[in-house]
């Protein structure tokens, strides 16, 4: 008689710094636990409020965190590598296994930027493969775990002839997330801007667990960014059924293929044109919208996400991360589960 083997489930320690990837984490196989403190600063606000986290994701006192058993780190910020661990981590557990998940583009020289971690027994995640070709990585393990994305209950009618944009502070983000082209394209094109900190330029916050029901009305979604990583914001209007028109840089032009699931160029007065063929023609862009929405099944579906993730713990934990391969054919979008360390 054969007994089915169990992994067990791991108990993850991380901080609470991007709220729409934590709860997209969360629907992973693993327990995990987040530090809060009384003032609630930034990686410290515990569950919040904002998203609808299940029981698998446990707040933790700050001041007892030391008192914990957990089975990996996951840090997410260079201030959670560079001072919070020595802060609020015991030595035991910051000999863990560790994974540093970097969220971002290098934020000055887009080549020459050296990673924060230098160090073979950490392993580097980027959430895309430009991420990883922009940064230096140094002699650290690295992977790539691409974005994932729940099934949106909203389905998308395209009624209102506007565009939208979901940005936090993009006046204050500059130009690298394409607040002079918002500017130029709102002056001949209906769009809407919603996010925080966005003053009179936007509509105000709309909350993550309503923003796919609040955009499903919207003919499409705008992606502005000259140098950032791909917004989970493309990703959940991919998936509600929204064709995407943005600029041909960063991982998005392994996303959108032209005229198909959406419009993509580095001249703006073409996206400009292809905005007005859109508003024009909601057909179309219904049309083009389920081919967007057939790219983030296969691409961005939650299940090959979290598949992923639960076993970079699992090797991380066995000290197997040498094991594990990665391929992604980027033609296709097919990609196979599992995550390669170089």
């Amino acid at each position: 008689m054969t007994t089915m083997q169990h992994k067990p489930r791991l108990k993850i320690f991380t901080w609470h710094i991007h709220g729409s990837y934590l709860y997209y984490l969360s629907q992973g196989n693993f327990d995990i636990y987040i530090p809060v403190n009384e003032q609630r600063t930034p990686g410290y606000y515990g569950r919040g409020k904002t998203f609808p986290f299940g029981s698998n994701v446990h707040e933790i006192p700050v001041k007892m965190v030391k008192d914990f058993d957990f089975d990996c780190i996951l840090y997410q910020s260079t201030k959670d590598y560079l001072v919070d661990q020595y802060e609020i981590l015991s030595p035991a557990q910051r000999r863990l296994p560790r994974i540093y998940l970097e969220h971002n583009t290098p934020a000055k020289n887009p080549v020459t930027t050296r990673h924060v971690v230098n160090d073979r027994r950490i392993c580097l995640v980027h959430v895309t493969h430009y991420n990883r070709l922009m940064w230096d990585n140094n002699r650290t393990p690295v992977t790539v775990i691409e974005h994932g994305v729940t099934m949106p209950e909203a389905s998308y009618t395209g009624e209102l002839a506007k565009g939208i944009i979901a940005i936090n502070h993009l006046a204050q983000r500059g130009r690298a997330l394409g607040w002079d082209i918002f500017r130029q394209v709102r002056d001949v094109i209906p769009l809407d801007l919603a996010g925080m900190g966005n003053g009179e330029a936007g509509i105000g916050e709309v909350l993550h667990p309503q923003l796919s029901s609040f955009m499903s009305k919207y003919r499409f979604y705008f992606h502005p960014v000259r140098n950032t990583s791909l917004a989970l914001a493309v990703c959940e209007a991919m998936m509600l059924g929204m064709p995407v028109v943005g600029l041909a840089t960063t991982e998005l032009v392994t996303v959108i293929e032209n005229g198909r699931n959406g419009f993509i160029h580095t001249d703006i007065n073409y996206l400009i044109k292809k905005m007005k063929l859109l508003l024009n023609e909601p057909e179309l862009a219904a049309k083009m919208g389920e081919q967007a929405r057939s790219t983030a099944m296969r691409r961005f579906n939650i299940e090959r996400f979290t598949a992923e993730w639960e076993r970079l713990f699992h090797a991380a934990c066995n000290g197997s991360l040498n094991e594990l391969t990665y391929t992604t054919d980027q033609l296709s979008g097919k990609t196979t589960i599992g995550a390669g360390i170089e």
